[in-house]
């Protein structure tokens, strides 16, 4: 969970030191800063630094909701065993978890830069963004080496000339028109009545496909089915002793076997992926 969020750190707003994970929150017009580090029991610790104490459930909700608290690994872990490729992957990681997403619209943002290019060009071109267009944080809350600014809201967003981050037009417009949308209905991430629904929902966005949707109901709206088929980190874990990797159909037809977990399988296949990448030629789309 820690390696994950760490490698998508937007500079300003989140930091991993150590095996604590530090960022800046913002409720309403209040902002302040969290941290969360592993503690014995299979517990985490929280600490929480905001002004106004009447919030402090809806920020534990998100700690949860990031953190994949309420999920059962045993169960998850047992189902995907069944399938011979993925048990070794369990078992060499047994209790991982699908890390979730503090804010939607960040998650979103998130994944709009991240597309056809590499999770590190991702994190460093939202951390331009954070300068340019985020709110800084007050001095009173910024007591975290690393922490200096808020992500930008909706409304800044929508407003700011990203293209002199130098972002392709279409990935700006795509951006800029989805600020558009959280600003004019800030339900616009709300879980739907199931996963079919919410990827329609997400997909009738400007800039989001199919990849793009799942990955955002797999980490806000904690959809525990997402799976974007058509991830090259997925397909390379997935390839043969050959090096041959599967369609993005033909590995959904293998993943119906996965069903209700597949969020998890990936999760297991990304990790696999990373832990042994193919060489490539060119930046290819990784999970944002």
């Amino acid at each position: 969970m820690l390696s994950f969020l760490a490698a998508r750190a937007i500079p300003g707003v989140e930091v991993v030191a150590g095996d604590i994970y530090r960022r800046t929150i913002a409720i309403g017009a209040n902002s302040g800063v969290i941290s969360v580090a592993p503690a014995d029991k299979n517990r985490v610790d929280v600490a929480i630094r905001f002004p106004d104490i009447a919030v402090l459930p809806q920020i534990i909700a998100r700690v949860r909701r990031v953190f994949d608290l309420a999920a059962d690994p045993d169960r998850i872990g047992a189902h995907l065993s069944l399938d011979p490729m993925l048990a070794p992957l369990v078992a060499a990681r047994p209790g991982l978890r699908v890390p979730g997403a503090w804010d939607g619209f960040e998650l979103a943002v998130r994944a709009i830069f991240g597309q056809q290019i590499t999770v590190l060009a991702a994190t460093r071109l939202l951390g331009r963004l954070v300068q340019d267009h985020g709110a800084r944080l007050p001095a009173t809350a910024s007591d975290y080496e690393g922490l200096s600014h808020l992500f930008p809201s909706p409304s800044r967003i929508a407003k700011a000339d990203l293209a002199a981050l130098g972002m392709p037009g279409a990935r700006a417009l795509a951006v800029t028109s989805l600020a558009r949308a959280m600003a004019a209905d800030p339900a616009l991430f709300s879980r739907g009545a199931g996963l079919d629904e919410a990827i329609a929902k997400l997909r009738a966005l400007p800039g989001i496909g199919e990849w793009t949707a799942q990955y955002i109901a797999m980490r806000e709206l904690r959809e525990p089915d997402a799976f974007p088929a058509d991830d090259v980190g997925l397909l390379r874990a997935m390839a043969d002793r050959d090096g041959v990797r599967p369609s993005p159909s033909e590995l959904l037809a293998r993943a119906e076997a996965w069903r209700p977990w597949r969020a998890y399988a990936a999760l297991h296949l990304w990790v696999a992926s990373i832990a042994s990448p193919a060489p490539t030629k060119k930046p290819e789309r990784e999970a944002a």
